[in-house]
């Protein structure tokens, strides 16, 4: 199996006929680029588009990807709504709240519920997207989701098995130790640690407490240090500190760069 890592929590997941990709979005914000995170030259062969939450950088080309490899997309159910008996998903590229996007190709999970999709079975875990703190220049803004707005919308995380592995993918999310209990000992826990600033997400600490209770083979951080609002590092975490602790309990940890890759070769 290989896994690559394309920053923010966009991953493409290659195993046996199978290519997985978790939040296709767009790097936007910095510097008004909203080019894909995931090149379109790996698009057309992509078999699954999994999406974590609403948020317009984390599936800005989701229905794009889907267009060109007619992989379906899997999401939380409240990513979808029936309007006048047409399949619409919430917008990537409009802003607010608006189902005005066509799709066909899809599946639906909520979360404890699991599916299985040409070959890989795929369980929603609980997720819940934390306040964002916004700070540009003189303007200091927190955006707290809620029913009405964007931020976090339909946040969900995903337990992935595929060719004999189990990944976990929690998305945007602070920390849920109870919810999270009965997974243990994946074969790879890809997990955010850059909450300490911004509070989208769990920090570097809180991450590990999620570790120690899980005993992943590898963990993966993500969401850190991520280009956006005029910043090369927003979402700021110290991944090398979380390396060492995370290798003190014994278990492997991989920071991979944008574009880096790592491979699995048993569980």
């Amino acid at each position: 199996m290989n896994i690559k890592f394309y920053g923010y929590n966009t991953f493409i997941i290659e195993a046996g006929d199978k290519k997985i990709a978790i939040d296709p979005g767009a790097l936007f914000l910095y510097y008004f680029r909203l080019t894909s995170v995931i090149p379109p030259s790996e698009w057309a062969n992509i078999t699954h588009i999994l999406v974590t939450h609403g948020d317009p950088d984390h599936y800005w080309h989701a229905d794009r990807m889907a267009e060109i490899s007619h992989a379906p997309i899997i999401f939380n159910k409240t990513m979808i709504k029936n309007i006048n008996g047409k399949s619409m998903m919430l917008a990537p590229r409009q802003k607010g709240l608006s189902f005005t996007t066509p799709i066909d190709n899809f599946f639906t999970l909520e979360v404890q519920q699991s599916i299985e999709v040409d070959g890989v079975k795929i369980t929603g875990l609980k997720a819940t997207h934390g306040p964002l703190a916004i700070k540009l220049g003189p303007i200091n803004k927190v955006v707290t989701p809620g029913p009405e707005e964007r931020i976090g919308w339909g946040a969900i995380g995903f337990q992935i098995e595929v060719d004999g592995f189990t990944l976990v993918n929690l998305g945007d999310t602070i920390m849920h130790l109870d919810e999270w209990a009965s997974i243990q000992k994946p074969d790879v826990l890809m997990i955010p640690i850059g909450g300490k600033k911004t509070l989208n997400t769990m920090n570097e600490e809180e991450a590990l407490k999620v570790v120690r209770q899980m005993k992943p083979k590898l963990v993966i951080p993500c969401h850190y240090n991520c280009p956006a609002f005029f910043s090369k590092k927003y979402n700021p975490a110290d991944e090398m500190r979380f390396t060492e602790n995370v290798e003190k309990l014994g278990i492997q940890c991989k920071v991979l760069r944008s574009g880096d890759s790592t491979q699995i070769f048993e569980n």
